[in-house]
């Protein structure tokens, strides 16, 4: 019987296969596994299969309601991930082969590797007895030993219990944490999809937090007294400082020490005017010390290190680096694995550094190479603690350069590879040493201090030849002092009181974010629980950018620039949670928490079954204070507008859920009121002062219907005679002139350009543009033309410049803000003019990749995405291959006498189904086939803006379409029927 080992990445799987060969035997590499005569080794890509909750558990319809909470099913399914069931299904049937008797797990060494073991066993079913292989190091020699000793399945049980148990917990919180929050906020109608999870909602926290500290930031004055002494070799600059100041002392009367007292600062204009005056032109005593200092490099990067250099060196997103690093590590094998939390090496690794370096040595690498010889001839790599370091290797090691020199990188693959690899070599060089000089200037009773940084040997930093002083985090201290003579009196020559402000904490970036994710255990106060996260932080090195990106999505937080910025509906958010005490939700506690009874667990003792009851418990205490909350409004700082009420000039103030008009001074209000939150979208408080003023805004992304769609629209404040009080309302511009024959002018507008169709003018109108001729005017009350594009299409505002480009050149710029209707997904394309549809249409821009060569012109034939094969003949083959493939389809034929191979019809000229007369106005008048009809009618549809903005579902008859369907508007469940009516 054979045994199957399953690795975690293909990659483990080939280092498992070369390393077990000269005791293994020969290997045949088939597809997606290798085998021998006693092994099969294979690999998952990652996860393939997650948890979902039973069929009969899972609410579909109504599953945003309170009627329906908490969801806590009493086990979990599993679902097979979309993008890798192929490699599913070939491991499910490797391990359900007849020769098999045994399982290896070869997944990472830690929570999550056994989770991804688990999961797939589970779904095959299968009963095969299990070991465990337990790799933190990925030599040959480690890998045979670790076949030697593999544990059992018993040894593992405890981490599989935590692994299941952190993935249910997560599943459990999120899903009813999100439902629970979202049926809070859409109770007075609508659909506000409010998000929250373990990891998302504390890293919200932490940006949220920030922001309040910046706006509750009140600044004050304070002074420094900077003086410039001239001795006999030259001047030199320095600040006055209290050298009797302590901060203890000068924090005794506060509450919480006040960071902004420093010894160099002083609080009062005239107390730095009188030391400036007191010092000016008088002479001072010197005294200096110097001693020498050491600097050594940072260490090896780990994944949240290494997208924190890159953020900050490059401006690259985390997201962009996981993705450059994985290219590196997949396309180019020129990085080791990158998702890894570990910042040091196996300590069998010294041979494989030792290659690396003479490979970087030999690699042609002009500004690399001769660091690396300069490592290897100085004997440099040697075992060191602070590298080497078994204990501190978790399931991987850190990043580092592979022996595989790259070639073909792209500009930011090429920085990043340079990134690694420099401080790879860097850890193995010497410190930086430097001399740094402190000297104090004495003049009367006041203290003025200068210090100075020369760099002795530049060590490691020589790596970084010009970046060297980029890389010392003490610029300002990076300067060479003028020599005083010993005894040497020094004048005074300039000293000004130099008037400053304290300045607010700065917004996170995404640099400063993932080290305060990478960190969030150490402001937990508890010590078990800060213990417990010491090494873990909220979320994983391969799951931060995904969290950070995800925040962005749901418009928590905004990138600006490097800025992350918390938006109106994060505040929402944290206000809720504090309103509701659901605060844990929102604390990097509950990680800690979780991960201190996962310790526990993973050593017995804890059982699986008393953390799963405690966080059902939780959850069902967490749902039950959303859905008892009976008061009006959630407690918190709301804001009161500037701009008064449009219906009586009256105050307008915030609350939980609405802006309302409060009255004048000592009135009450007059009723005008809106919600924050129309169509699941939160107004910022600047977009509501613009809105009260101008009554118009948008248009606007981000609305949601009450099915989920996505939509973009404009909107107004109107008023409504029946309540004399003014409303807001959606303004999707609806065009109702043509139908109704109302006279439109233009004379107020500039052509953007002429009409492809006719050659007449094309004006904005309503929330299109359209042709003059389209629509009733004076000069031509019937229309003649037809030509109409929306303004926003499929949520991308056409812009009039993109107008104009369009009908000037018959293409726009590419645009970045289309959504799918089918799967809801972004995409880039140009509008342009298509002659032959006689329409605006898509043109997409062309693929980076070229199209890949097909298997039949080798071979001479195709497999079809059913498994089966198909005689074809080449095209542009040569007369001779031509006949050779049909040699090979005439052996092939008789074994396939089952499955025919089925030729695919083509539709003659002429043939299919014809329209009627009002349905060829829409479709052309050639004869087609049923289903494209359909889809000849969804582009039209689509191209013209004609889905309703508010039901997406519903569309909207135009001239063309009114005669096919009879009636203004109709379902997308309707087509069908419809077209039905209008073929013969």
């Amino acid at each position: 019987m054979k045994t199957l080992v399953i690795a975690e990445k293909p990659s483990v799987a080939q280092d498992i296969v070369r390393a077990i060969t000269p005791t293994a035997g020969k290997f045949e590499k088939h597809d997606e596994y290798f085998e021998s005569d006693e092994w099969l080794v294979t690999s998952a890509v990652g996860h393939l299969v997650e948890i979902q909750a039973p069929e009969e558990f899972d609410v579909k319809r109504g599953k945003w309601s309170f009627a329906n909470l908490p969801v806590i099913p009493p086990y979990f399914d599993l679902k097979p991930m979309d993008k890798t069931k192929t490699r599913l299904n070939a491991i499910v049937k490797l391990a359900k082969r007849k020769d098999v008797g045994a399982l290896v797990n070869a997944c990472d060494a830690g929570r999550e590797g056994e989770l991804i073991f688990r999961l797939i066993q589970q779904y095959a079913g299968s009963k095969l007895p299990v070991k465990r292989l337990w790799l933190q190091s990925m030599t040959p020699a480690a890998i045979r030993e670790g076949f030697e000793t593999l544990r059992s399945e018993k040894q593992m049980q405890g981490l599989a219990d935590a692994a299941r148990s952190r993935s249910e917990a997560d599943w459990l919180v999120g899903i009813n944490g999100t439902r629970a929050m979202t049926a809070f906020n859409s109770r007075d109608g609508g659909f506000f999809l409010t998000t929250v999870g373990r990891v998302q909602t504390p890293t919200l926290s932490i940006v949220v937090e920030r922001e309040e500290k910046i706006r509750s930031f009140v600044s004050r004055d304070y002074w420094e007294v900077h003086a410039t002494f001239l001795a006999e070799a030259g001047e030199y600059p320095a600040k006055w400082f209290d050298p009797k100041w302590k901060k203890s002392v000068a924090n005794a009367d506060n509450a919480e020490p006040d960071a902004e007292l420093k010894a160099d600062r002083v609080w009062s204009e005239k107390e730095a005017r009188a030391i400036a005056d007191a010092v000016r032109g008088k002479t001072a005593t010197v005294t200096e010390e110097s001693k020498p200092t050491t600097q050594a490099a940072g260490q090896l990067f780990d994944l949240t290190s290494l997208q924190r250099e890159a953020n900050g060196k490059f401006g690259f997103s985390a997201k962009t680096t996981l993705s450059i690093a994985q290219s590196l590590y997949e396309r180019h094998k020129a990085l080791t694995y990158p998702r890894t939390d570990s910042r040091a090496l196996p300590e069998d690794y010294l041979p494989v550094v030792k290659k690396t370096f003479e490979m970087l040595e030999d690699s042609g690498m002009r500004h690399l190479a001769p660091h690396a010889a300069t490592a290897l001839k100085g004997n440099y790599i040697k075992p060191n603690k602070r590298i080497f370091d078994n204990a501190k290797v978790s399931d991987h090691f850190a990043i580092i350069p592979t022996l595989q020199a790259p070639s073909g990188l792209s500009e930011a693959e090429q920085k990043l590879y340079d990134l690694v690899v420099r401080r790879f070599m860097a850890v193995f060089f010497p410190s930086a040493e430097y001399l740094v000089t402190t000297r104090i200037s004495q003049v009367l009773e006041h203290s003025f201090k200068t210090e100075g940084k020369v760099l002795v040997k530049p060590g490691w930093l020589a790596i970084y030849g010009k970046e060297a002083e980029d890389e010392n985090t003490d610029e300002k201290d990076s300067k060479t002092l003028v020599p005083v003579k010993p005894g040497e009196m020094v004048l005074a020559e300039t000293v000004d009181a130099k008037g400053l402000k304290t300045r607010p904490p700065a917004r996170y970036s995404e640099a400063t974010l993932l080290g305060a994710m990478e960190g969030a255990g150490k402001t937990i106060d508890d010590d078990e629980l800060r213990e417990a996260m010491q090494e873990k932080g909220l979320g994983t090195p391969a799951t931060r950018a995904a969290t950070i990106e995800g925040l962005i999505a749901e418009k928590y937080m905004l990138r600006e620039g490097r800025e992350l910025i918390p938006t109106a509906k994060a505040f929402q958010l944290m206000t809720l949670l504090r309103g509701l005490d659901v605060q844990e939700l929102s604390k990097a506690e509950l990680t800690g928490e979780w991960e201190f009874k996962l310790a526990q667990m993973e050593h017995g003792k804890l059982s699986r079954e008393t953390f799963m009851a405690e966080i059902a418990a939780m959850t069902e205490r967490m749902v039950a204070k959303a859905k008892g909350y009976d008061k009006d409004t959630i407690p918190g700082d709301y804001a009161t507008l500037k701009t008064p009420c449009p219906n009586c000039g009256g105050v307008v103030k915030e609350n939980y859920r609405r802006y309302t008009c409060t009255g004048k001074s000592g009135d009450d209000g007059c009723g005008f009121s809106f919600g924050k939150t129309p169509a699941g979208r939160t107004f910022e408080t600047a977009e509501v002062e613009q809105f009260l003023r101008d009554k118009r805004i948008g248009p606007l992304d981000g609305f949601r219907s009450k099915a989920g769609w996505p939509f973009t629209a404009e909107m107004v404040i109107k008023f409504d005679e029946e309540t004399k009080n003014y409303k807001l309302e959606f303004d999707f511009g609806d065009d109702k002139n043509g139908e109704t024959g109302e006279i439109v002018d233009f004379s107020g507008q500039q052509s953007l350009g002429a009409c492809p169709k006719c050659g007449a003018g094309v004006f904005e109108h309503g929330k299109n543009y359209v042709c003059e001729k389209s629509v009733p005017t004076n000069a031509q009350p019937t229309p003649s033309c037809d030509f109409k594009t929306g303004q926003v299409i499929l949520q991308q505002p056409i812009e009039r410049e993109q107008m104009v480009k369009l009908l000037e050149t018959g293409k726009t710029d590419l645009l970045d803000k289309f959504v799918s209707m089918r799967t809801r997904r972004p995409f880039k394309a140009m509008l342009a003019w298509d002659k032959e549809a006689d329409k605006v249409n898509f043109e997409f821009a062309p693929s980076k990749f070229p199209p890949r060569k097909p298997a039949a012109a080798k071979t001479g034939t195709v497999k079809t995405p059913f498994g089966k094969t198909v005689a074809v003949k080449a095209a542009g083959a040569p007369a001779a291959k031509k006949v050779a493939a049909k040699k090979v389809a005439a052996k092939k034929a008789p074994a396939a006498k089952t499955a025919k191979p089925k030729v695919a019809r083509v539709a003659k000229p002429g043939s299919g189904l014809k329209p009627s007369d009002a349905l060829a106005a829409v479709i052309g008048a050639e004869p087609v086939a049923r289903t494209q009809v359909i889809k000849k009618l969804w582009d039209y549809i689509k191209a013209e803006g004609l889905q309703d903005a508010a039901n997406k579902r519903a569309i909207n008859a135009d001239a063309k379409l009114l005669p096919v369907f009879g009636k203004p508007q109709v379902t997308m469940f309707e087509l069908a029927g419809i077209v039905g009516k209008h073929l013969s």
